[in-house]
């Protein structure tokens, strides 16, 4: 019996996981978990490799590696709210979901043959398309799935298990290198046959739930608005697109940061990937523990004090002391801001719109910060290379620092607007 057909009143699902005080969290939850999990041993086994490949085999300098990397980083930009609206408007996001990761499985098996500048950045961009298509269907359905009480616990679980498959995808490639030295292409086979089990698993087991929640697939909703300036003026939307925009100008890419900790420590190469492993390791210990805090005290809350360990993060990074003690320090603070963000960005905008305009909305905020790490990626990589990855990383720690108090303005109306 497929999942689909269970009973109106198993819609949050049976399952015990993650739940304080016997709380549950949907088996469509868990299902939809699981095939990020294995889309991200898939995406991180290739992102653990992406700076080294870049840097060392192509031999990419800061701004040409910050053109990739702004890419890698936003160009999911120009479909995301397409992919939203899609699902809204026909009533089944799983579908939309479904075309998303099936581009980027294909994408992962055409890095093998390609060699060039210009053909990688066009992989890596239809990756990325794939990536922006399915992310607010996806997220849609995790929050059709999931009582409004406990969405901060609902996204805390999933990303959670989508964790779990980005600590193991670098660990692959580290595996991958340590057994084959300089053999990236077997990186790459090992990331599409992960891809493709998680495209299997979203097509047979994951059901096909409504925006407006339940068990099965809406029928298409031609009614359901088109995206639009106007979904900016719904109360406390607007402030958190540009709140996220802003933060995510200043926000550095990870392959930036973790190229700074392997100049500055000397990190051998093939330990490259471990650093991937660190930072995954602490949102995952950390991300549920955050989205039950967010259901308490508030999710802008929460948002802003992974900011704030953002900040640190850049110190431990770009300050002129070294070690392991810095390096791991990084790594849990650059886990711990993504615990604070990823999941609560999505949670606070679903809990601002009804079902029929909830995946354009969070498209929507995602798109503003997509665009402003692309945008991010150009300009980190411009002031390294014009004045080093030291001055470059503190000074986007104080301009982050600086900004935090206008994004507290922008943002602490959204929560009192919550329907």
């Amino acid at each position: 019996m497929y999942l689909t057909d269970r009973p109106p009143a198993d819609r949050f699902g049976p399952s015990k996981l993650a739940g304080a005080r016997g709380s549950r969290v949907s088996v469509t939850v868990l299902l939809i978990g699981s095939v990020s999990l294995l889309t991200d041993i898939s995406s991180e086994s290739v992102a653990a490799v992406l700076a080294l490949y870049l840097t060392t085999v192509l031999g990419l300098g800061p701004l040409g590696f910050g053109f990739v990397d702004g890419v890698y980083q936003g160009v999911s930009a120009l479909v995301r709210i397409l992919g939203g609206w899609a699902g809204d408007r026909t009533g089944r996001p799983k579908r939309v979901a479904l075309a998303g990761y099936g581009l980027s499985a294909a994408m992962k098996l055409a890095l093998i043959p390609v060699a060039g500048l210009a053909a990688i950045s066009a992989v890596i961009s239809l990756d990325r398309i794939g990536k922006g298509l399915r992310t607010a269907p996806r997220d849609a359905m995790i929050a059709a799935a999931s009582p409004p009480a406990e969405l901060g616990r609902a996204f805390g679980v999933h990303r959670m298990l989508d964790t779990v498959g980005a600590v193991i995808g670098p660990f692959v490639a580290f595996a991958i290198l340590l057994a084959l030295p300089g053999d990236f292409r077997a990186v790459f086979v090992v990331s599409f046959a992960a891809a493709i089990l998680g495209v299997a698993l979203l097509l047979l087991l994951v059901p096909d739930v409504r925006p407006a929640g339940g068990q099965r697939a809406a029928p298409a909703n031609p009614s359901a608005p088109r995206p639009s300036s106007r979904i900016l003026r719904a109360d406390g939307f607007g402030p958190v697109v540009v709140a996220t925009g802003v933060l995510g100008v200043l926000s550095i890419g990870d392959g930036f940061l973790y190229l700074a900790l392997q100049h500055r420590d000397g990190l051998a190469l093939k330990y490259f990937p471990l650093l991937y492993v660190g930072t995954n390791l602490a949102y995952m210990a950390l991300a549920l523990p955050l989205g039950r805090i967010a259901d308490r005290v508030g999710r802008v809350r929460v948002f802003l004090l992974g900011h704030l360990a953002l900040i640190a993060a850049y110190l431990c990074a770009g300050g002129p002391v070294g070690g392991t003690a810095m390096t791991l320090g990084c790594l849990l603070l650059l886990g711990g801001y993504y615990a604070a963000t990823d999941g609560q960005l999505a949670a606070l905008v679903s809990g601002l719109f009804d079902g029929d305009q909830r995946g354009t909305a969070i498209a929507t905020a995602q798109t503003s910060q997509a665009l402003a790490r692309f945008t991010s990626s150009l300009l980190f990589g411009a002031v390294w290379a014009a004045a080093g990855r030291t001055t470059a990383i503190l000074s986007f720690a104080l301009a982050l620092g600086a900004t935090l108090p206008l994004a507290w303005r922008l943002l602490r109306g959204a929560e009192t607007a919550v329907r």
